[in-house]
């Protein structure tokens, strides 16, 4: 995922007094409490992709507490009755993964959908708060969060000061026009002749300029552009002045699905591995080094998928392509220096 949302460096330059002065604000800012969103389910029911705004399909899932995984929670949580989830969106959002709804104040997306689907299987009350990345971090260290459902990708570097359990890939695509007949199929060696933009300073750019190098080597070439904004991107792609737009996987099935309808419907011609080839990158929720919550939260996980409520909640983002076979507790990050 971009460099700006899911690899983002942890708090640096800030003060812990600082940092947790600020907390208090970040989390109960814009969209901090997602109880708005809740309100209308029926016991057993979640409802995910309500006031979506058009990124996802309104679905009610039936989701029921499992008292052989809840009884793994630590005892304090247990006690509490609470998950408190932190996200950070603030001050922007990034959907369809997290931001305000249509009715300007809910807090939704998959991230926060999917956090109150774990908090479901362990009999929780999901406590959903919204703040900026740094401050979601400073949440979790400091006990004002329980664990952060964020795009956060699994890295080495992070499992010093974290504990993870997967959910899903972390992965980029490419965006085309619907009427284009070009797919990526895995292979960088399609990329030859094409014109693809990139966002600057983040981690698709660097492997697509990896692999511009190799084709370089190849005798062939690959033509990178960059662009103000995202809009000024669209343009590029919609006048036919680029073949491709290599974004987040994520952004790219949310911008698909907006333009579904439009006179210049795109689509995905592929994705890959955010971690590069030798890795599959993968976002996972982000608890407190030894709190005792990853493992419950991975069972969790892992009930949702066998119940096949987990493919309906993807499904709902149009995020399939994204999903794992199984959530795993700390499992291989992105290497360190690669962070």
């Amino acid at each position: 995922m971009p460099t700006q949302l899911s690899r983002r460096s942890l708090i640096r330059g800030i003060t812990a007094a600082t940092a947790v002065a600020t907390l208090a604000t970040g989390l109960a800012a814009c969209g901090g409490d997602s109880d708005a969103a809740t309100t209308t389910d029926t016991a057993g029911t979640v409802t995910v992709g309500r006031v979506s705004n058009g990124a996802a399909r309104q679905t009610a899932l039936k989701v029921s507490e499992v008292k052989s995984i809840s009884a793994e929670l630590p005892a304090a949580v247990r006690r509490s009755g609470t998950l408190k989830i932190v996200v950070g969106a603030l001050p922007d959002g990034f959907p369809p993964l997290a931001y305000i709804g249509g009715d300007q104040k809910t807090l939704t997306g998959a991230e926060p959908d999917f956090g109150r689907l774990v908090a479901a299987v362990l009999g929780l009350k999901p406590q959903v708060s919204n703040a900026t990345w740094e401050n979601m971090f400073v949440g979790i260290d400091s006990g004002k969060a329980d664990v952060g459902f964020a795009n956060i990708t699994d890295t080495e570097e992070r499992k010093k000061k974290y504990d993870f359990a997967s959910y899903r890939k972390d992965n980029v695509g490419f965006e085309v026009l619907k009427k284009s007949t070009w797919n990526f199929d895995g292979r960088y060696e399609n990329l030859a002749g094409r014109t693809v933009a990139v966002d600057n300073g983040t981690n698709q750019e660097k492997i697509l300029l990896e692999w511009q190098a190799k084709l370089k080597k190849e005798g062939k070439t690959l033509t990178v552009k960059h662009y103000a904004s995202k809009n000024a991107t669209y343009l590029a792609l919609t006048g036919g002045r680029i073949d491709a737009y290599f974004a987040a996987n994520p952004g790219v099935a949310y911008h698909v699905a907006q333009t579904a309808g439009s006179p210049d419907p795109t689509r995905s011609a592929g994705t890959f591995s955010g971690a590069g080839a030798s890795l599959q990158g993968l976002i996972a929720a982000t608890t407190k080094k030894d709190s005792g919550l990853a493992e419950p939260i991975a069972d969790a996980v892992n009930h949702l998928i066998r119940s096949g409520q987990y493919a309906r909640w993807l499904a709902a983002y149009h995020l399939s392509d994204e999903a794992v076979t199984t959530s795993q507790v700390n499992p291989p990050g992105l290497p360190l220096g690669n962070s």
